[in-house]
């Protein structure tokens, strides 16, 4: 079987987060995408069931060749990296199309999944949120898209997976190939070893751009025009309780109009 599990390098969401030029400053505390290292757990514990080949596949600047090296310590067997300063600002579309040629050409095929059986993602990333690349990029590779998956089996031909929504509880299959974008609670991440980290170093790890993938350069799809800092977080009101903490709690609430 061929997973392609499509992650990002994103920054460190517990980092200080600064904007230049309209654009979100990359490169300094980036890390794998956290929800998407639940994608690369769920593709890796497949191939070590039903054998194959897991590739990891990112989107992004230079330094996202880090957020692929850490799916190789967790188990993927190589890695391609798209980058082009064309693709700075790129939207959802762009970013779907742009992934579906690389998941062709790793699949042989000019278009579509060609050999790549499944792709993975995971149910979002924690820069911009959005939560549609799954439903864009298997829009364009032509594919049945299982989308939130609390848990996948696959077997020779069909994907199947368990989701709830709300107070239903679904279970959907489909055919292969098939993208399937799985949650935080499908699966525990493995934290590589040290024999693991030294093993990804000796994987391979392609580079391409928009000309590898046979792709025009586009213009920046979005820019930032404004924002505003969130202030910085004022200290709270320490009362020593001598029996009025209570009453002055209240107080403090009512005058706040929080009750």
């Amino acid at each position: 079987m061929k997973i392609v599990v499509c992650i990002k390098h994103v920054p460190d969401v517990q980092s200080e987060r600064r904007l230049e030029e309209g654009r979100l400053v990359r490169g300094e505390e980036d890390v794998l995408n956290e929800l998407d290292e639940n994608a690369v757990e769920a593709a890796v514990s497949l191939v070590e069931d039903l054998g194959g080949e897991v590739i990891a596949l990112c989107m992004g600047p230079e330094d996202a060749e880090d957020g692929v090296r850490r799916a190789l310590q967790m188990g993927a067997d190589s890695g391609v990296v798209v980058s082009d300063e064309a693709l700075v600002g790129a939207d959802v579309p762009t970013t779907a199309r742009t992934l579906a040629a690389a998941v062709s050409r790793i699949g042989g095929a000019e278009a579509g999944p060609g050999d790549v059986d499944l792709v993975i993602t995971g149910m979002a990333s924690l820069d911009a949120m959005t939560s549609m690349l799954p439903g864009a990029l298997a829009a364009a590779l032509h594919v049945p898209a299982l989308t939130l998956a609390g848990s996948l089996e696959v077997s020779a031909d069909e994907a199947t997976i368990t989701r709830s929504t709300g107070t239903v509880r679904e279970v959907l299959s489909a055919p292969l190939p098939a993208l399937v974008s799985v949650t935080d609670q499908a699966n525990e991440p493995r934290y590589p070893n040290f024999a693991a980290m030294r093993a990804a170093r000796k994987k391979p790890l392609d580079v391409w751009d928009l000309g590898d993938l046979g792709l025009p350069a586009g213009e920046p799809s979005i820019a930032v025009i404004d924002f505003t800092e969130r202030p910085a977080r004022e200290a709270g009101i320490i009362r020593t309780d001598a029996g009025e903490a209570g009453r002055d709690l209240a107080a403090w609430l009512v005058e706040n109009e929080l009750v």
